[in-house]
């Protein structure tokens, strides 16, 4: 059972285990005709072959409340597309696949680089752009979620968790994060959260004083969750990172567009495991090591627009700050894992601290002599301002794929 404390920033909407999934089910049934419901799952063609999508697509089968499903698919060849077509087509309820390296899809991207209006680099932002793109132009969803398709504990309950604070035509929410425990094979997981996030934030505001923008991430119980509903109004304005600080990134956004008391966190599970990242010492390109760096940039770079100014010895300051902090964070987890009968590797977790201590002074390097570097892809609004029949035409080039898959799959049934 969650707790029931509330810090003031946002509103915390725990599970107390009071409510069955099958009565918040019914009810979004009955929202659905009030806030029309659409799911985004942004996927790489590899995680079809893994653990966790095919238990996914089953527990989302069993719902009834979702009008459309959009599902991003990323890194596929023809073959491939047709084979994630044909996987998907187990869901019972109507979907759209956007094959973003399709030729339809590859000659819009190229249009965009024309204008200097597209995504600048593969991965989960871009991804998440185009779904989000299309989910707009498709103009029939209000309520919006999203979630990865790597979560090995995945179950309905979390979904319908999700969507609720959006799907409720009694509350008044535009947004909300998803968050849960990572303790998952006796230990706790989400180190970067952890030993990176937290105390970087916690020493920010050491250094730089108080500032509401630091109050309203810290108040986030897992900022780096990649589960969030919201309102498809919000599309149009939204400026999202297509690096690994996506996620922080659209809080940033959030805290800029949003009145506080339009957010919510939202209790999805009591355990969470997915796919974990390397830590990549010897590669700062890769794993949670770029991921850290990324993610420092984003809260660098949205601080700068706060008005805080930043130089070397801000940044040795920081890094110096994060680390002492990091360090007693460790202990805190130690005695945690303890009480609790988990297992705890400290020279694991301290060599994580000394890393991320590393790359707070990487992403400030990155930050002084790249002071131009764009780190948001442009918004839908501004696209579609260059661009005015854009959203037309990327609805018909999904829709012109789907229709001709659908077409092979007929083609082969009357063949057979």
């Amino acid at each position: 059972m969650g707790d029931f404390a509330q810090n003031g920033a946002i509103a915390t909407l725990h599970d107390f285990g009071t409510r069955t999934t099958e009565e918040l089910e019914s009810e979004l049934s009955v929202f659905s005709g009030y806030r029309p419901m659409e799911l985004i799952l942004p996927s790489l063609y590899s995680e079809l072959e893994g653990d966790a999508l095919g238990h996914i697509v089953e527990e989302i089968s069993k719902t009834s409340y979702l009008g459309h499903i959009v599902i991003g698919l990323d890194r596929a060849d023809r073959d491939q597309y047709e084979n994630a077509y044909s996987f998907f087509s187990r869901l019972k309820t109507p979907f759209s696949l956007l094959w973003n390296d399709g030729p339809r899809l590859r000659a819009i991207q190229n249009e965009l680089e024309d204008k200097g209006l597209a995504p600048t680099e593969p991965g989960k932002g871009r991804n998440v752009w185009y779904c989000i793109g299309f989910t707009n132009a498709r103009g029939k969803a209000d309520a919006v979620a999203l979630h990865d398709c790597d979560v090995l504990t995945y179950d309905r309950r979390m979904l319908a968790r999700l969507f609720y604070p959006m799907a409720n035509p009694a509350f008044q929410f535009e947004f909300c994060k998803g968050y849960y425990p990572r303790v998952a094979d006796g230990k706790m997981n989400g180190r970067v959260n952890r030993l990176l996030v937290s105390p970087l934030l916690m020493a920010m505001e050491q250094v730089l004083g108080p500032s509401d923008y630091i109050s309203f991430m810290r108040s986030f119980r897992y900022p780096l969750a990649g589960e969030f509903s919201f309102r498809r109004s919000l599309i149009p304005e939204l400026r999202i990172p297509s690096d690994w600080g996506l996620e922080v990134g659209i809080l940033s956004e959030m805290q800029r567009n949003q009145a506080s008391n339009r957010i919510c966190q939202v209790d999805l599970a009591e355990t969470y495991d997915h796919k974990h990242q390397s830590l990549s010492e010897d590669d700062r390109g890769a794993g949670l090591s770029r991921m850290s760096i990324d993610i420092s940039k984003v809260l660098i770079r949205k601080l700068a627009t706060k008005g805080h100014c930043f130089g070397s010895d801000t940044f040795r300051t920081i890094k110096a700050t994060y680390f002492r902090l990091a360090l007693d964070m460790v202990r805190f987890y130690q005695t945690d894992a303890e009480i609790n009968g988990l297992s705890y590797d400290i020279d694991a977790e301290e060599r994580a601290v000394e890393l991320f201590a590393e790359n707070i002074m990487r992403a400030g390097d990155d930050y002084i002599y790249t002071p131009m570097e764009t780190p948001f892809i442009p918004s839908w609004a501004r696209v579609t301002s260059a661009i005015p029949d854009i959203a037309y035409r990327l609805r018909q080039a999904v829709e012109a794929d789907n229709l001709e898959q659908q077409g092979r799959i007929a083609t082969r049934r009357t063949a057979a």
